[in-house]
């Protein structure tokens, strides 16, 4: 298998990053590895998609460390690939980080994966309906039985009202945005920094305004679903708890967040399940939720992390099942000679 791991930029990538493990569970698997970012496709007068693409050659790199230095080594050729000859185009971009300061990249996987699509690779998530999630407004898509109250608005005067209805808080957020920056806990409407906390938020596009839920300040438990179901090997579920800084509301691991073993309860495998149905509908392979309680905070489609943390506190590496899912699913593109779309054979 050859398969292609799309990036915000090689030179930022980390040891400890999913991709990471990902790219080096390919290796240990036989398979060949690319890398690219947004400004390596072309697409031809001809019609042929090419990407440019950091590959290894017949270098096997067993460690995160050595995979990551051979792909930024001043003697790296990069190849030019007929996107028809990838296997498969795993976008593992965040399209958050570019929105700011390279508007053009932050869709281009998108775009560019659904033409490498219709050449016949397989890409996941799948390209329309990673479109459909372009900013944090696809939460709102699933059913509100799962979701905490929110309200999404750049009016400050509907953010208080919202506020004042809330005795616990609200946490604001922007629409889009990861990691954890610029999410605030406001505890009422009167409180001094809000104008601030709403324009610093505000600046960048619509506002998040959304019930605090005071589980949260155990923090939350990311749990990965494969294929539309939980991912598990065994009696293991791929999810840990996240569990905040001292005095801080994020629990994001970019915050400072601890990792903790998880207990995944019937609540979070109950959410898991009404998340299905849609998740699948929109070939979304490799997905992380994050939940309080009963409740879901935020879905993960783009870039969703922390393989290698359950790892070190489970001795499981769900990267092989990954691989091996990816494997299957080419089977099944050849089975079917091509008569399967490619929202069918990202949830298969």
């Amino acid at each position: 298998m050859r398969i292609a791991f799309l990036v915000n930029a090689i030179e930022t990538e980390r040891p400890s990053y999913t991709t990471t493990s990902l790219a080096l569970a390919a290796l240990a698997r036989g398979h060949e590895v690319l890398y690219i970012t947004p400004s390596d496709f072309i697409l031809g007068p001809d019609d042929a998609l090419m990407i440019r693409a950091a590959h290894l050659g017949d270098a096997r790199p067993k460690k995160s460390e050595t995979l990551l230095r051979a792909l930024i080594a001043p003697e790296q050729q990069r190849a030019l690939v007929n996107v028809e000859e990838v296997d498969v185009l795993f976008l593992r971009n965040d399209p958050s980080l570019d929105a700011d300061t390279r508007p053009w990249a932050a869709h281009a996987g998108a775009n560019f994966g659904r033409l490498a699509a219709e050449r016949g690779t397989i890409v996941v998530n799948d390209p329309c309906g990673l479109a459909l999630a372009q900013d944090k407004l696809y939460f709102q898509d699933f059913p509100a039985i799962v979701r905490p109250t929110t309200l999404i608005s750049k009016d400050i005067e509907e953010i208080r009202a919202f506020i004042d209805d809330h005795s616990d808080g609200v946490i604001i957020k922007p629409l889009q945005g990861s990691g954890g920056k610029n999410v605030f806990r406001v505890g009422s409407s009167t409180e001094s920094n809000l104008n601030q906390i709403i324009d610093a938020v505000g600046e960048v596009g619509y506002l998040i305004a959304q019930c605090y839920l005071p589980k949260a300040s155990e923090g939350d438990t990311r749990l990965f679903l494969m294929n539309g179901r939980p991912l598990q090997r065994g009696d293991v579920y791929a999810a840990f708890r996240r569990v905040p800084a001292k005095g801080d509301v994020r629990s994001n691991i970019h915050a400072r967040g601890t990792p903790k073993r998880a207990h995944v309860t019937k609540e979070m495998l109950a959410i898991a399940e009404t998340l299905r149905p849609k998740l699948v509908e929109d070939g979304m392979f490799l997905v992380g939720l994050d939940i309080v309680g009963d409740k879901l905070l935020e879905i993960n489609v783009f870039t969703p992390g922390g393989l290698q943390t359950i790892r070190e506190l489970y001795d499981v590496d769900f990267c092989e099942d990954i691989l091996e899912s990816l494997e299957n699913k080419i089977a099944t593109r050849k089975t079917y000679q091509g008569a399967l779309n490619n929202r069918i054979l990202s949830t298969h």
